[in-house]
């Protein structure tokens, strides 16, 4: 079973909170992640932790990850963990206070 996704935040408690957001969403919908949880949410926590404070920076935290299981089915045994962990900052996304009417992509105000 896998996952990846990816999360942008102003700051690193943002960054974190999203994380724990996101992987409660994979576990919800395969549970046999439960098992990488905490792991892969403390490995995010001290990427997200290496990067400077930059308030002028959004931090963008992406990730991946999968487990494999084998032995058999009335005793499984976990075979095989890894995931992938990026943290970055990035340019905060501009902010567009007109909407755009699709027909005439001129701004509506």
């Amino acid at each position: 079973m896998s996952y990846s996704f990816s999360v942008r935040a102003a700051t690193k408690a943002e960054a974190k909170s999203k994380v724990a957001e996101e992987l409660a969403k994979v576990v919800q919908a395969q549970p046999i992640h439960s098992v990488d949880q905490a792991p892969a949410q403390a490995a995010a926590d001290a990427f997200v932790d290496l990067l400077p404070d930059d308030e002028t920076k959004d931090l963008l935290v992406t990730m991946n990850g999968w487990i494999g299981w084998g032995g058999t089915e009335a005793e499984p045994i976990l075979a095989s963990a890894g995931f992938g962990v990026n943290a970055c900052l990035r340019e905060k996304e501009a902010v567009v206070d007109a909407e755009f009417d699709p027909a005439s992509s001129e701004p509506t105000t």
